[in-house]
Protein backbone atom coordinates (compact mmCIF):
# COMPACT_ATOMS: atom_id res chain seq x y z
CA UNK A 1 0.00 0.00 0.00
CA UNK A 2 1.26 3.39 -0.85
CA UNK A 3 0.90 6.48 1.37
CA UNK A 4 -0.46 9.69 0.53
CA UNK A 5 0.46 12.84 1.38
CA UNK A 6 -2.63 13.30 4.12
CA UNK A 7 -1.65 9.59 5.72
CA UNK A 8 1.81 10.68 6.34
CA UNK A 9 0.87 14.33 7.28
CA UNK A 10 -1.15 12.76 10.11
CA UNK A 11 1.38 9.93 10.81
CA UNK A 12 3.61 12.88 11.65
CA UNK A 13 1.17 14.61 13.45
CA UNK A 14 0.23 11.81 15.54
CA UNK A 15 3.53 10.99 16.25
CA UNK A 16 4.04 14.77 17.48
CA UNK A 17 1.47 14.34 19.88
CA UNK A 18 2.47 11.73 21.25
CA UNK A 19 6.04 11.94 21.56
CA UNK A 20 5.60 15.92 23.30
CA UNK A 21 4.74 16.44 26.48
CA UNK A 22 4.43 19.89 27.92
CA UNK A 23 5.68 20.09 31.70
CA UNK A 24 5.27 23.09 34.04
CA UNK A 25 6.59 23.88 37.39
CA UNK A 26 4.16 24.36 40.45
CA UNK A 27 4.70 25.74 43.74
CA UNK A 28 3.36 24.11 47.04
CA UNK A 29 3.03 24.94 50.65
CA UNK A 30 3.87 22.52 52.45
CA UNK A 31 4.73 21.80 56.23
CA UNK A 32 8.42 21.99 57.32
CA UNK A 33 8.04 18.31 58.98
CA UNK A 34 6.36 17.15 56.12
CA UNK A 35 8.28 18.56 53.42
CA UNK A 36 11.57 16.73 55.87
CA UNK A 37 9.78 13.64 55.48
CA UNK A 38 8.78 13.83 51.87
CA UNK A 39 12.59 14.00 51.44
CA UNK A 40 13.79 11.53 53.15
CA UNK A 41 11.02 9.18 51.17
CA UNK A 42 12.00 10.31 48.01
CA UNK A 43 15.77 9.39 49.02
CA UNK A 44 14.91 6.05 50.51
CA UNK A 45 13.23 5.56 46.88
CA UNK A 46 16.06 7.20 44.92
CA UNK A 47 14.00 9.90 43.17
CA UNK A 48 13.28 13.06 43.85
CA UNK A 49 9.84 14.74 45.45
CA UNK A 50 8.76 16.25 42.37
CA UNK A 51 8.72 12.68 40.59
CA UNK A 52 7.36 11.28 43.53
CA UNK A 53 4.09 13.96 43.80
CA UNK A 54 4.12 14.31 39.57
CA UNK A 55 3.95 9.79 40.07
CA UNK A 56 1.07 10.05 43.11
CA UNK A 57 -1.09 12.08 41.11
CA UNK A 58 -1.00 10.36 37.26
CA UNK A 59 -2.12 7.57 39.66
CA UNK A 60 -4.89 9.53 41.30
CA UNK A 61 -6.05 11.16 38.03
CA UNK A 62 -5.87 7.79 36.04
CA UNK A 63 -7.83 5.96 38.94
CA UNK A 64 -10.33 8.83 38.90
CA UNK A 65 -11.14 8.75 35.16
CA UNK A 66 -11.02 4.86 35.26
CA UNK A 67 -13.86 5.28 38.43
CA UNK A 68 -15.81 8.03 35.95
CA UNK A 69 -15.65 5.60 32.87
CA UNK A 70 -17.08 2.64 34.92
CA UNK A 71 -19.26 4.94 36.49
CA UNK A 72 -20.94 6.36 32.99
CA UNK A 73 -20.97 2.56 31.77
CA UNK A 74 -22.90 0.92 34.76
CA UNK A 75 -25.74 4.20 34.75
CA UNK A 76 -26.27 3.57 30.97
CA UNK A 77 -26.63 -0.34 31.34
CA UNK A 78 -29.34 0.94 34.51
CA UNK A 79 -30.83 3.13 31.69
CA UNK A 80 -30.96 0.53 29.35
CA UNK A 81 -32.35 -1.89 31.24
CA UNK A 82 -32.28 -5.33 31.45
CA UNK A 83 -34.68 -7.62 28.82
CA UNK A 84 -36.94 -9.93 31.77
CA UNK A 85 -39.37 -11.19 28.99
CA UNK A 86 -42.35 -10.15 31.39
CA UNK A 87 -45.58 -9.49 30.00
CA UNK A 88 -47.97 -7.65 31.44
CA UNK A 89 -51.18 -9.50 32.00
CA UNK A 90 -54.48 -8.24 30.52
CA UNK A 91 -56.99 -8.46 33.20
CA UNK A 92 -56.81 -9.08 36.38
CA UNK A 93 -58.37 -12.63 36.05
CA UNK A 94 -55.25 -13.66 34.00
CA UNK A 95 -53.61 -12.65 36.80
CA UNK A 96 -55.00 -14.81 39.56
CA UNK A 97 -54.97 -17.59 37.10
CA UNK A 98 -54.43 -21.34 38.67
Amino acid sequence: MQLTRVMVARIIVLHVFSCYFMKTNITLKLDSGLLKEAKILAAQDGTSISAMLAKSLEQIVRERKTYDRARRRALARLNEGMALHWKRPGSRDELHER
